[in-house]
């Protein structure tokens, strides 16, 4: 298990584009492998809200 469990890893899609995430641990975020938005992941609870995500640099 990484920032969040398994179970919901492998449901959860990016909310813009609805591309595949993937883990970042040092960084604590989820990262759309397709537009590049980050979501930040506090408390190990993913916030998956479009104003809260950030682009990847």
């Amino acid at each position: 298990m990484g920032l969040i469990p398994d179970e919901l890893a492998e449901i959860l899609v990016c909310p813009s584009c609805h591309g595949d995430l993937r883990e970042d641990e040092t960084e604590q975020r989820l990262i759309c492998t397709a537009c590049g938005l980050r979501y930040p992941v506090r408390d190990g609870i993913p916030v998956m809200l479009i104003e809260e995500a950030t682009r990847e640099s």
